[in-house]
Protein backbone atom coordinates (compact mmCIF):
# COMPACT_ATOMS: atom_id res chain seq x y z
CA UNK A 1 0.00 0.00 0.00
CA UNK A 2 1.37 3.25 -0.76
CA UNK A 3 1.58 6.16 1.65
CA UNK A 4 1.19 9.50 1.27
CA UNK A 5 2.09 12.46 3.63
CA UNK A 6 -0.61 14.02 4.32
CA UNK A 7 0.33 17.57 3.44
CA UNK A 8 -1.07 20.02 1.02
CA UNK A 9 1.49 22.17 -1.22
CA UNK A 10 -1.17 24.75 -1.06
CA UNK A 11 -1.57 24.40 2.38
CA UNK A 12 1.46 24.54 3.89
CA UNK A 13 2.11 24.47 7.75
CA UNK A 14 3.79 27.56 9.10
CA UNK A 15 2.09 27.64 12.18
CA UNK A 16 3.30 25.27 15.07
CA UNK A 17 0.65 26.63 17.97
CA UNK A 18 -1.58 23.80 17.90
CA UNK A 19 -5.14 24.50 17.56
CA UNK A 20 -6.69 22.75 19.89
CA UNK A 21 -4.71 23.54 23.09
CA UNK A 22 -3.35 26.82 21.78
CA UNK A 23 0.68 25.91 22.77
CA UNK A 24 3.26 25.12 20.65
CA UNK A 25 2.19 21.67 19.52
CA UNK A 26 4.32 18.60 20.91
CA UNK A 27 4.94 15.94 18.44
CA UNK A 28 2.57 18.08 15.97
CA UNK A 29 0.40 16.17 13.10
CA UNK A 30 -0.04 18.41 9.91
CA UNK A 31 -3.78 17.92 8.38
CA UNK A 32 -4.53 18.34 4.72
CA UNK A 33 -6.23 20.95 5.41
CA UNK A 34 -3.04 22.95 6.44
CA UNK A 35 -3.85 23.05 10.54
CA UNK A 36 -1.67 21.80 12.93
CA UNK A 37 -2.31 19.84 16.09
CA UNK A 38 -0.16 18.08 19.09
CA UNK A 39 -0.80 13.70 18.56
CA UNK A 40 -1.99 13.82 22.07
CA UNK A 41 -4.79 16.84 21.38
CA UNK A 42 -5.93 14.71 17.88
CA UNK A 43 -6.44 11.72 19.87
CA UNK A 44 -8.09 12.89 22.54
CA UNK A 45 -9.79 14.81 20.27
CA UNK A 46 -10.76 11.85 18.52
CA UNK A 47 -11.67 9.79 21.15
CA UNK A 48 -13.59 12.53 23.31
CA UNK A 49 -13.80 16.10 22.14
CA UNK A 50 -16.04 15.80 19.49
CA UNK A 51 -19.86 16.46 20.47
CA UNK A 52 -20.77 14.05 18.15
CA UNK A 53 -19.01 11.11 16.90
CA UNK A 54 -19.02 11.88 13.27
CA UNK A 55 -17.31 14.64 14.30
CA UNK A 56 -14.36 13.17 15.72
CA UNK A 57 -13.20 12.46 12.51
CA UNK A 58 -13.13 15.81 11.19
CA UNK A 59 -10.80 18.73 11.87
CA UNK A 60 -11.74 21.15 15.28
CA UNK A 61 -11.39 23.93 13.21
CA UNK A 62 -12.36 23.95 9.49
CA UNK A 63 -14.31 20.45 9.55
CA UNK A 64 -11.86 18.81 6.45
CA UNK A 65 -11.58 14.89 7.27
CA UNK A 66 -8.99 13.70 9.26
CA UNK A 67 -7.22 10.44 7.94
CA UNK A 68 -6.24 7.69 10.28
CA UNK A 69 -2.65 7.44 11.57
CA UNK A 70 -0.05 5.06 10.31
CA UNK A 71 -0.59 2.80 13.43
CA UNK A 72 -4.45 2.71 12.81
CA UNK A 73 -3.96 1.89 9.23
CA UNK A 74 -1.40 -0.84 10.95
CA UNK A 75 -3.98 -2.34 13.18
CA UNK A 76 -6.66 -2.95 10.87
CA UNK A 77 -4.27 -4.74 8.13
CA UNK A 78 -3.05 -6.79 11.25
CA UNK A 79 -6.64 -7.42 12.05
CA UNK A 80 -7.68 -8.23 8.29
CA UNK A 81 -4.68 -10.44 7.82
CA UNK A 82 -5.25 -12.54 10.98
CA UNK A 83 -8.43 -13.12 10.01
CA UNK A 84 -7.89 -14.28 6.64
CA UNK A 85 -5.28 -16.74 7.94
CA UNK A 86 -7.41 -18.19 10.27
CA UNK A 87 -9.94 -18.56 7.95
CA UNK A 88 -7.30 -20.40 5.70
CA UNK A 89 -6.93 -22.68 8.75
CA UNK A 90 -10.56 -22.93 8.77
CA UNK A 91 -10.40 -21.90 12.91
CA UNK A 92 -13.67 -20.22 12.24
CA UNK A 93 -15.76 -20.90 15.59
CA UNK A 94 -12.77 -20.45 17.97
CA UNK A 95 -13.10 -17.50 20.47
CA UNK A 96 -9.77 -16.49 18.94
CA UNK A 97 -12.03 -15.97 15.78
CA UNK A 98 -14.57 -14.28 17.61
CA UNK A 99 -12.30 -12.10 19.06
CA UNK A 100 -10.16 -10.78 15.92
CA UNK A 101 -13.43 -9.98 14.28
CA UNK A 102 -14.78 -7.91 17.03
CA UNK A 103 -11.34 -6.39 17.09
CA UNK A 104 -11.03 -5.69 13.49
CA UNK A 105 -14.79 -3.84 13.35
CA UNK A 106 -13.80 -2.00 15.58
CA UNK A 107 -10.71 -0.92 13.88
CA UNK A 108 -12.46 -1.14 10.84
CA UNK A 109 -14.97 1.81 12.73
CA UNK A 110 -11.89 3.79 13.98
CA UNK A 111 -10.78 4.08 10.52
CA UNK A 112 -13.77 5.11 8.81
CA UNK A 113 -15.75 3.51 5.95
CA UNK A 114 -14.86 7.07 3.84
CA UNK A 115 -11.45 5.89 3.93
CA UNK A 116 -9.65 6.58 0.46
CA UNK A 117 -7.45 3.72 1.52
CA UNK A 118 -4.15 5.28 1.02
CA UNK A 119 -4.03 8.68 2.81
CA UNK A 120 -1.77 8.42 6.09
CA UNK A 121 -1.37 10.96 8.36
CA UNK A 122 2.08 11.03 9.31
CA UNK A 123 3.78 13.11 11.82
CA UNK A 124 6.56 15.31 11.71
CA UNK A 125 9.61 13.20 12.93
CA UNK A 126 10.87 12.75 9.10
CA UNK A 127 13.60 9.45 10.05
CA UNK A 128 11.45 6.73 10.10
CA UNK A 129 12.34 3.92 12.69
CA UNK A 130 15.02 1.25 12.13
CA UNK A 131 13.48 -2.10 11.85
CA UNK A 132 15.19 -5.04 13.26
CA UNK A 133 16.05 -8.52 11.89
CA UNK A 134 13.65 -10.97 13.11
CA UNK A 135 15.89 -12.66 15.17
CA UNK A 136 16.70 -9.94 17.02
CA UNK A 137 13.07 -9.47 18.07
CA UNK A 138 13.25 -13.08 19.28
CA UNK A 139 16.79 -12.73 21.61
CA UNK A 140 14.16 -9.39 23.13
CA UNK A 141 11.50 -12.24 23.73
CA UNK A 142 13.88 -14.56 25.28
CA UNK A 143 15.88 -12.19 27.06
CA UNK A 144 19.31 -12.86 25.73
CA UNK A 145 21.10 -9.77 26.87
CA UNK A 146 24.07 -10.32 25.09
CA UNK A 147 22.68 -10.82 21.36
CA UNK A 148 20.82 -7.69 21.89
CA UNK A 149 23.34 -5.25 22.82
CA UNK A 150 25.86 -6.66 20.53
CA UNK A 151 23.29 -5.61 17.56
CA UNK A 152 22.63 -2.27 18.71
CA UNK A 153 25.94 -1.53 19.47
CA UNK A 154 27.09 -2.74 15.88
CA UNK A 155 25.60 0.69 14.39
CA UNK A 156 25.71 3.58 16.63
CA UNK A 157 24.93 5.85 13.98
CA UNK A 158 21.22 4.25 13.97
CA UNK A 159 18.77 5.09 16.39
CA UNK A 160 18.46 0.86 17.24
CA UNK A 161 17.88 1.24 21.10
CA UNK A 162 14.39 2.27 19.48
CA UNK A 163 13.97 -0.22 16.73
CA UNK A 164 10.48 -1.90 15.96
CA UNK A 165 10.07 -5.14 14.65
CA UNK A 166 8.75 -6.09 11.67
CA UNK A 167 5.02 -5.63 10.80
CA UNK A 168 3.80 -9.27 11.26
CA UNK A 169 4.72 -8.47 15.14
CA UNK A 170 2.84 -5.45 14.83
CA UNK A 171 5.75 -2.99 14.95
CA UNK A 172 6.94 -3.67 18.28
CA UNK A 173 9.38 -1.18 19.82
CA UNK A 174 12.11 -2.76 21.41
CA UNK A 175 11.37 -1.35 24.79
CA UNK A 176 7.69 -3.16 24.26
CA UNK A 177 9.01 -6.26 23.23
CA UNK A 178 11.29 -6.28 26.65
CA UNK A 179 7.91 -5.70 28.72
CA UNK A 180 5.43 -8.07 27.23
CA UNK A 181 7.74 -11.05 28.09
CA UNK A 182 8.74 -9.64 31.74
CA UNK A 183 12.78 -9.11 31.16
CA UNK A 184 12.98 -6.70 33.18
CA UNK A 185 16.69 -5.98 33.55
CA UNK A 186 16.82 -5.88 29.84
CA UNK A 187 13.97 -3.18 29.93
CA UNK A 188 15.82 -1.19 32.68
CA UNK A 189 19.38 -1.30 30.79
CA UNK A 190 17.28 -0.38 27.07
CA UNK A 191 15.70 2.44 29.03
CA UNK A 192 19.43 3.42 30.16
CA UNK A 193 20.65 3.77 26.56
CA UNK A 194 17.59 6.07 25.36
CA UNK A 195 14.54 4.14 24.90
CA UNK A 196 11.96 5.79 24.83
CA UNK A 197 9.45 4.89 27.12
CA UNK A 198 5.87 6.30 25.02
CA UNK A 199 6.88 4.01 22.11
CA UNK A 200 3.79 2.66 20.65
CA UNK A 201 3.12 -0.46 18.38
CA UNK A 202 1.16 -0.58 15.81
CA UNK A 203 -2.15 -0.94 17.77
CA UNK A 204 -1.14 2.18 19.25
CA UNK A 205 -0.05 0.19 22.75
CA UNK A 206 2.32 1.65 24.58
CA UNK A 207 5.27 -0.42 27.18
CA UNK A 208 3.03 0.71 30.22
CA UNK A 209 -0.42 0.16 28.23
CA UNK A 210 0.66 -3.58 27.29
CA UNK A 211 1.09 -4.09 30.99
CA UNK A 212 -3.22 -4.10 31.57
CA UNK A 213 -3.60 -6.61 29.30
CA UNK A 214 -5.61 -9.71 30.92
CA UNK A 215 -3.06 -12.17 30.79
CA UNK A 216 -0.13 -9.93 32.06
CA UNK A 217 -2.35 -8.79 35.14
CA UNK A 218 -2.55 -12.58 35.83
CA UNK A 219 1.51 -13.21 35.69
CA UNK A 220 3.96 -12.87 38.34
CA UNK A 221 6.10 -9.25 38.49
CA UNK A 222 3.70 -7.55 36.65
CA UNK A 223 4.08 -4.66 39.25
CA UNK A 224 7.52 -4.32 39.15
CA UNK A 225 7.27 -4.08 35.55
CA UNK A 226 4.80 -1.09 35.65
CA UNK A 227 6.72 0.32 38.48
CA UNK A 228 10.41 0.75 36.99
CA UNK A 229 8.55 2.09 33.75
CA UNK A 230 6.71 4.67 36.11
CA UNK A 231 9.71 5.82 37.49
CA UNK A 232 11.28 6.59 33.82
CA UNK A 233 8.20 8.88 33.11
CA UNK A 234 5.47 6.52 31.23
CA UNK A 235 2.80 8.35 30.34
CA UNK A 236 -1.04 7.47 30.11
CA UNK A 237 -2.55 7.90 27.26
CA UNK A 238 -6.39 9.30 26.18
CA UNK A 239 -7.90 5.73 23.99
CA UNK A 240 -9.67 2.34 25.74
CA UNK A 241 -6.86 0.35 26.43
CA UNK A 242 -4.24 3.95 27.72
CA UNK A 243 -5.92 5.83 29.45
CA UNK A 244 -5.53 5.80 33.24
CA UNK A 245 -9.10 5.26 33.95
CA UNK A 246 -9.00 1.90 31.99
CA UNK A 247 -6.05 0.95 33.61
CA UNK A 248 -7.45 1.18 37.08
CA UNK A 249 -10.25 -0.41 36.22
CA UNK A 250 -8.76 -3.37 34.71
CA UNK A 251 -6.07 -3.66 37.82
CA UNK A 252 -9.39 -3.53 40.00
CA UNK A 253 -11.01 -6.50 38.00
CA UNK A 254 -8.32 -8.60 38.50
CA UNK A 255 -8.03 -7.71 42.18
CA UNK A 256 -4.72 -5.65 41.95
CA UNK A 257 -5.20 -3.19 45.09
CA UNK A 258 -2.06 -2.34 45.21
CA UNK A 259 -1.60 -1.29 41.91
CA UNK A 260 -5.63 0.34 42.16
CA UNK A 261 -3.44 2.69 44.97
CA UNK A 262 -0.35 3.42 42.89
CA UNK A 263 -2.18 4.42 39.55
CA UNK A 264 -5.31 6.49 41.38
CA UNK A 265 -2.52 8.64 43.23
CA UNK A 266 -0.18 11.90 41.26
CA UNK A 267 2.93 10.54 42.21
CA UNK A 268 2.09 6.64 42.95
CA UNK A 269 5.45 4.76 41.58
CA UNK A 270 7.01 8.15 40.47
CA UNK A 271 10.79 9.04 41.07
CA UNK A 272 11.04 12.33 42.96
CA UNK A 273 13.13 14.98 44.55
CA UNK A 274 12.83 16.04 48.11
CA UNK A 275 12.07 19.42 48.50
CA UNK A 276 11.19 21.92 51.51
CA UNK A 277 11.95 19.03 54.28
CA UNK A 278 12.56 21.49 57.23
CA UNK A 279 12.46 18.72 59.42
CA UNK A 280 15.86 16.68 57.60
CA UNK A 281 17.19 19.49 55.46
CA UNK A 282 20.04 17.38 54.67
CA UNK A 283 17.82 15.06 52.44
CA UNK A 284 16.86 18.50 49.96
CA UNK A 285 17.97 17.39 47.16
CA UNK A 286 18.19 13.51 47.43
CA UNK A 287 15.86 11.52 45.06
CA UNK A 288 13.74 8.51 46.00
CA UNK A 289 10.08 6.40 44.82
CA UNK A 290 6.90 7.02 45.64
CA UNK A 291 6.42 3.27 46.66
CA UNK A 292 2.80 3.59 48.26
CA UNK A 293 -0.17 6.35 48.35
CA UNK A 294 -1.04 6.35 52.75
CA UNK A 295 -4.66 8.27 52.15
CA UNK A 296 -5.71 8.55 55.62
CA UNK A 297 -2.64 10.91 56.29
CA UNK A 298 -2.28 12.03 52.06
CA UNK A 299 1.32 11.21 52.28
CA UNK A 300 3.53 8.54 50.45
CA UNK A 301 5.80 6.31 52.01
CA UNK A 302 8.84 6.60 49.93
CA UNK A 303 11.98 5.09 49.52
CA UNK A 304 15.48 6.87 48.94
CA UNK A 305 18.05 5.96 46.19
CA UNK A 306 20.76 5.66 48.47
CA UNK A 307 22.51 2.52 49.50
CA UNK A 308 21.12 2.48 52.92
CA UNK A 309 17.73 2.44 51.29
CA UNK A 310 15.88 4.55 53.91
CA UNK A 311 12.13 4.47 53.90
CA UNK A 312 10.29 7.85 54.76
CA UNK A 313 6.85 9.20 54.86
CA UNK A 314 6.83 12.38 53.40
CA UNK A 315 3.80 14.84 52.46
CA UNK A 316 3.05 15.69 48.61
CA UNK A 317 4.37 18.98 49.10
CA UNK A 318 7.74 17.82 50.00
CA UNK A 319 7.62 15.93 46.76
CA UNK A 320 8.83 16.99 43.17
CA UNK A 321 8.06 14.22 40.41
CA UNK A 322 12.10 14.00 38.50
CA UNK A 323 11.69 11.12 36.10
CA UNK A 324 14.78 8.90 35.59
CA UNK A 325 16.69 9.86 32.23
CA UNK A 326 19.70 8.00 30.84
CA UNK A 327 22.03 11.24 32.38
CA UNK A 328 20.25 10.51 35.67
CA UNK A 329 19.22 7.39 36.12
CA UNK A 330 19.54 7.04 39.84
CA UNK A 331 20.77 3.78 40.01
CA UNK A 332 22.81 1.85 36.94
CA UNK A 333 22.44 -1.78 35.90
CA UNK A 334 25.74 -2.72 33.73
CA UNK A 335 26.20 -5.51 31.55
CA UNK A 336 29.73 -7.30 31.61
CA UNK A 337 31.38 -10.49 30.79
CA UNK A 338 27.32 -12.03 30.44
CA UNK A 339 26.45 -10.85 33.67
CA UNK A 340 23.82 -7.89 35.07
CA UNK A 341 25.39 -5.93 37.88
CA UNK A 342 23.59 -3.42 39.75
CA UNK A 343 25.70 0.02 41.67
CA UNK A 344 23.59 1.77 43.75
CA UNK A 345 25.13 5.49 44.80
CA UNK A 346 24.22 7.81 47.62
CA UNK A 347 23.26 10.56 45.66
CA UNK A 348 22.14 11.24 42.11
CA UNK A 349 25.49 13.22 41.18
CA UNK A 350 27.34 9.81 42.38
CA UNK A 351 25.14 8.29 39.61
CA UNK A 352 25.52 10.98 37.27
CA UNK A 353 29.34 10.64 37.36
CA UNK A 354 29.48 6.91 36.76
CA UNK A 355 27.43 7.18 34.03
CA UNK A 356 29.47 10.21 32.60
CA UNK A 357 32.79 8.37 32.23
CA UNK A 358 30.96 4.66 31.15
CA UNK A 359 29.84 7.22 27.87
CA UNK A 360 33.56 8.43 27.85
CA UNK A 361 35.02 5.13 27.35
CA UNK A 362 36.29 5.56 30.68
CA UNK A 363 36.69 1.84 32.91
CA UNK A 364 36.53 3.82 36.10
CA UNK A 365 34.56 6.60 37.24
CA UNK A 366 35.40 10.15 38.61
CA UNK A 367 36.34 9.33 42.05
CA UNK A 368 35.63 11.44 44.94
CA UNK A 369 38.07 13.66 46.57
CA UNK A 370 38.32 10.80 49.65
CA UNK A 371 38.74 8.38 47.35
CA UNK A 372 41.96 10.26 45.85
CA UNK A 373 43.25 11.23 48.88
CA UNK A 374 42.76 7.29 50.22
CA UNK A 375 44.86 6.82 46.96
CA UNK A 376 47.43 9.72 47.59
CA UNK A 377 48.06 7.80 51.05
CA UNK A 378 48.32 4.10 49.57
CA UNK A 379 51.48 5.48 46.77
CA UNK A 380 52.99 7.37 49.86
CA UNK A 381 53.27 4.57 51.78
CA UNK A 382 54.74 2.64 48.71
CA UNK A 383 57.06 4.83 47.91
CA UNK A 384 58.01 4.72 51.60
CA UNK A 385 58.53 1.01 51.37
CA UNK A 386 60.51 1.28 48.47
CA UNK A 387 62.77 3.59 50.00
CA UNK A 388 62.13 6.44 47.33
CA UNK A 389 61.14 10.39 47.59
CA UNK A 390 57.60 10.52 48.39
CA UNK A 391 57.30 14.41 47.82
CA UNK A 392 54.04 15.15 46.15
CA UNK A 393 55.88 18.33 44.35
CA UNK A 394 58.82 15.54 42.58
CA UNK A 395 56.54 12.69 41.94
CA UNK A 396 59.96 10.24 40.74
CA UNK A 397 59.50 8.88 37.08
CA UNK A 398 59.78 4.96 36.12
CA UNK A 399 63.30 6.19 34.97
CA UNK A 400 64.67 7.77 38.31
CA UNK A 401 63.06 4.89 40.46
CA UNK A 402 65.13 2.25 38.48
CA UNK A 403 68.26 4.94 38.76
CA UNK A 404 68.01 5.03 42.48
CA UNK A 405 66.83 1.44 42.66
CA UNK A 406 70.11 0.81 41.45
CA UNK A 407 71.49 3.40 43.63
CA UNK A 408 70.35 1.36 46.82
CA UNK A 409 71.74 -1.85 45.35
CA UNK A 410 75.29 -0.47 44.88
CA UNK A 411 75.57 0.74 48.17
CA UNK A 412 74.30 -2.05 49.70
CA UNK A 413 77.03 -4.14 47.83
CA UNK A 414 79.50 -2.01 48.87
CA UNK A 415 78.19 -2.10 52.40
CA UNK A 416 78.90 -6.05 52.40
CA UNK A 417 82.36 -5.54 50.63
Amino acid sequence: MAEIIAHSDDAAVTDQTCGICLEESKDPRNLPCGHSFCDGCLDEWRSRYGVEEEMRTKCPICRARIPPSKEMVNTLLFYRARKQQLEDENDTSSQHYRDTCHLLARSEKEVGADWDGVTVLQDNNGKPPVVMPDYIYMAIRKGDIRSVLRWINANRTEDRVNAISSAKWMSMPALCGATARDQLTLMTILLQLGADVDSRNSAGYTAISLMFARSELAEQGVSDRIRLLLSWGASFFPGDGSSREFSISRAREYCQHELVSLLESELGGRRCEIVSLTSQPELNGKTCVADEYLPDSNQYKVTLETKSKEVLVLSPDNLKRRDRTPEDCGYYIEFKNGRAIRHDFDSSEDCQAFVAALNRDETQPAVSEEAEARAERAAAELLAELGLDDSPHDVPTSDSRVKKSKKKKIGKKNKNK
